[in-house]
């Protein structure tokens, strides 16, 4: 049998009911599927301050299964946290510590703006994932769409 494919979910925006839900129900549907299972911690930060290469970082990733998720739909929010980030439209205030000035300026797009969807498909990549479902609003939404 093959290697296990993996997938990844995101919770972008602001915290609304059902997110825990969602994320419940897709861990519960991707381990019928076969698939693993890895939260990815505050939306598209996590996919933009993960460390090219680097140790997987508890602080943006969470492994998901049926026993940690059992009970995630009797409290509020997002079990995954959240935030605001747009990759295509970062600010050097918003970018990694870990980023110096020469790694900025790969992805430089204008004044004091960032776009680090290249960044985000290596960590994708790096992390072997699969499918990536993200749950939010339009802004998290539209952003799945460019990768695509």
């Amino acid at each position: 049998m093959g290697a296990s494919k993996r997938i990844a979910i995101l919770t972008g925006g602001g915290d609304v009911p059902g997110l825990n839900a969602v994320i419940k129900s897709v861990v519960y549907r991707a381990t019928e599927a076969g698939y693993t299972s890895v939260g990815i911690r505050r939306g598209w930060e996590g996919l933009t301050h993960l460390r090219p290469g680097g140790e997987p970082d508890s602080d943006y990733l969470r492994p998901l299964d049926r026993a940690n998720t059992r009970t995630i739909e009797r409290t509020g929010g997002t079990i995954l946290h959240t935030s605001r980030t747009n990759p295509r439209r970062m600010h050097g205030a918003g970018l990694p510590a870990w980023m110096d000035e020469s790694e900025r300026s790969k992805y430089a797009v204008g004044d004091d703006t960032y776009d680090l969807t290249p960044r985000v498909l290596d960590n994708l990549r790096d992390l072997g994932i699969d499918v990536l479902v993200t749950i939010g609003g339009d802004d998290t939404l539209s952003y799945s769409q460019v990768l695509v």
